[in-house]
């Protein structure tokens, strides 16, 4: 018997051998990623109608779906797509067409096996959830979840009835609501993959042995399901809002509560949940909350395009082993760089070592991988580490003199082609760059507190750097998993100078007997992710007041700021600034109440908004767009209001 002849179509491939096992191979065309575009869908439709013709025929035993692409399985939906789709007269049809095809594969009579590895995000673990079973590469690179939240919606494409029948729902929603992504093994615990692999070119072998002996992927036991009996179900949603309302206000991202309503109706029948997507979803695709959101997508993705291709880097030196200085080192660590990190001796370089042991015990789940990112990072008090070193970033305290005579003593040390960056957070590079023969080779690299957390770093860009170093600088942000925004050379740069006037701004308001609970609580009702006086305690009060001079903003010798300073009571990191800190957290008196929150802290806020007009219209940065995504990340600006310029646009700051 001659096997059917393979068909080819834009996105996808398919065959079958002589077995009768069909191999169906997504391949999204010009994409470094897989994505279900509508035009895939299309396409899909067409060979699943196939692949019912070949099984009711008996020339089909089964079909396995891989991905022809090394970067994953299926990264989702097109996103480029969601502005057209949001539209009300297309949407609703387009997500019942996709449910109709999805349900038509779950009900194809011969076993339909998915073979993941990479990304499965999305709407690619949708359709996985619709296969019959789930066979999953188990290493780092594999993560499998639903970043929809993100984006101001959620699953739509079945995945949220599906993974309730798989993982049960409080597991299942836990998934959708936080947007978490996880590696192949918490997958296979939650029952959403049914077989782990250790290795990509295993999945074919055991995608031929699913469909031989016809896999088919179990259910969650009872035990799990009883969260979703109604009396039970009701609690756990009322309790979810609760978790939500932690993270997130309703009037600012919506998702996760139209989410936990659809559950609390339809969460005992996940076919019923999915019928329940499209009325719930499509109001959601078309808010201004995910049309803000998609657009810092696509922001923070053109983000990854800067940088010069073929630049690698794997030795890092820092000088100054303080909080920045010491994560900088521990962060550089952990994304597989070898560190060496330098201070006046090995008193000052303990703590950061202790506190990059902390970090690393977060982040990684075994002890051999600790062990692994201790030896990357290097006490080196005499600096042997900067003649060999790719990057060398000073993180000294912010003094010009000092870091000029640091940056005098390392021009003839270092290799050819090595980035020279200083971790300046104010000074302009031009004066820095006073000490050195060739000042074209110092750039800043400017990253926040705290650093793992943070995404930011500013490429700052003197009068003398060539696009070559801005390049490199770019690239090695985006290395160590950074989002790099090139900024000029001017005092505060970009984010610094934004944020003084609103810090400084609400620093006034206390010192004229304001409640500093009152104006935290204004600014996050408004939709920043802390106040502006936790956040000055945050940073820092002597950091921020060493910005604040350096940007020409006064600070009275008599006021309760310089008092604080002067006491030692400099924040977070000393226990005790404008709040007393415990375990991390600022233990806040009770907020007066006001009538209106929100529009406070748009009060608060506009010095910031004013303040990023005048810093584009100065040409700090290249563009309004550029200056968005950079207060975003360096601020923790609403993104769900598209940043400032956006939100000042929009009428809304």
């Amino acid at each position: 018997m001659i096997a059917p002849q393979a068909t080819e179509t834009k996105h996808w491939s398919f065959h079958t051998d002589l077995e009768k096992i069909g191999w169906l191979t997504i391949n999204t065309p010009g994409a470094s990623v897989n994505t279900l575009s509508r035009e895939a869908i299309m396409e899909l439709e067409t060979l699943v109608a196939r692949f019912e013709d070949l099984a009711g025929s008996g020339e089909l035993a089964g079909v396995v779906l891989l991905s022809g692409k090394d970067s994953g399985f299926i990264a989702g939906a097109d996103v480029s797509e969601f502005d057209a789709m949001s539209d009300f007269s297309v949407l609703p049809e387009a997500l019942r067409r996709t449910h109709a095809l999805f349900a038509r594969i779950e009900a194809l009579s011969v076993p339909f096996v998915a073979g993941i590895h990479g990304f499965c995000l999305g709407g690619g673990l949708e359709l996985a959830l619709a296969c019959h079973y789930r066979i999953a590469v188990n290493d780092d690179k594999t993560r499998i979840g639903f970043p929809e939240v993100n984006l101001g919606i959620f699953p739509g494409f079945g995945g949220t009835g599906r993974s309730i029948r798989q993982a049960g729902p409080v597991d299942a929603m836990g998934i959708m609501l936080t947007g978490k992504m996880l590696r192949a093994g918490a997958a296979r615990g939650l029952n959403l993959v049914d077989k782990l692999v250790r290795h990509r070119d295993q999945l074919r072998w055991e995608g031929r042995k699913a469909v031989l002996t016809r896999k088919k992927s179990s259910e969650a036991p009872a035990v799990k399901k009883a969260a979703a009996l109604p009396l039970v179900r009701e609690a756990i949603a009322n309790q979810m809002r609760k978790q939500a309302g932690k993270k997130a206000r309703k009037e600012h991202y919506p998702a996760p509560y139209a989410l936990i309503d659809l559950f609390e109706k339809h969460g005992n029948d996940w076919r019923a949940m999915i019928r329940g997507e499209v009325d719930a979803f499509v109001p959601l695709m078309g808010s201004p909350t995910a049309s803000n959101l998609r657009r810092v997508f696509f922001l923070s993705e053109g983000l990854k395009k800067q940088g010069l291709k073929g630049t690698k880097f794997s030795r890092v030196h820092v000088i100054g082993a303080g909080v920045m200085g010491g994560d900088i080192a521990a962060w550089c660590a952990y994304r597989g760089m070898s560190v060496t990190l330098q201070d006046l001796d090995m008193e000052r370089i303990k703590p950061a070592l202790d506190r990059a042991k902390k970090l690393f015990s977060k982040r990684y789940k075994k002890k051999r991988e600790v062990d692994a990112a201790m030896l990357r990072l290097t006490a080196d008090p005499k600096g042997t580490g900067v003649s060999r070193a790719d990057v060398i970033i000073e993180a000294v305290v912010e003094k010009l003199e000092i870091k000029q005579k640091i940056f005098a003593g390392l021009e003839d040390q270092l290799k050819p082609g090595a980035i020279l960056a200083t971790n300046t957070s104010s000074i302009e590079l031009e004066r820095i760059a006073e000490a050195l023969k060739d000042p074209a080779r110092l750039i800043g690299l400017h990253f926040f507190n705290p650093v793992a957390q943070l995404p930011l770093v500013e490429v700052i860009r003197s009068k003398f750097n060539s696009e070559e170093e801005i390049g490199k600088g770019a690239s090695f942000a985006l290395a160590i998993g950074k989002s790099p925004v090139v900024v000029k050379s001017a005092p505060g740069f970009l984010v610094n100078r934004v944020l003084m006037p609103y810090m400084l701004g609400a620093v006034e308001r206390v010192e004229k007997g304001e409640s500093k609970e009152l104006l935290d609580a204004a600014a996050v009702a408004f939709g920043m992710p802390m106040g502006p006086i936790e956040l000055m305690d945050t940073v820092g009060l002597d950091v921020g007041k060493s910005v604040a001079t350096e940007l020409g903003h006064d600070v009275p010798a008599d006021s309760k700021f310089a008092k604080l300073i002067s006491e030692g009571k400099l924040g977070r990191k000393t226990g005790e600034g404008f709040y007393k800190w415990e375990k991390g957290k600022a233990q806040k008196g009770e907020t007066p109440t006001h009538p209106d929150l929100a529009g406070l802290g748009k009060e608060l806020v506009k010095p910031l908004v004013d303040m990023t007009e005048v810093v584009v219209a100065e040409g700090v940065v290249a563009s309004p767009e550029l200056a968005d995504i950079g207060v975003i990340m360096g601020t923790g600006f609403a993104p769900f209001l598209g940043g400032p310029m956006k939100a000042r646009a929009d009428g809304r700051a």
